[in-house]
């Protein structure tokens, strides 16, 4: 879990729109893509990120 402290200075690498997560990923409303978190830290690159699918539930 990320601290929501962290959580709300976070932005999208590609977009710079807000994050927010959603199980162990963060996700960018506006560039649909879904960037990881492995062991506790935040993997905010556009290439290691994933294309969520369309219809995909962001809440």
């Amino acid at each position: 879990m990320i601290d929501d402290a962290l959580l709300k200075l976070l932005v999208c690498p590609k977009s710079k729109a807000p994050l927010k997560q959603v199980g162990n990923e963060l996700i960018c409303e506006v560039s649909d893509l879904a960037y990881p978190i492995e062991d506790g830290i935040p993997i905010l690159l556009v290439e290691e990120a994933r294309q969520l699918e369309q219809g995909f539930d962001k809440k």
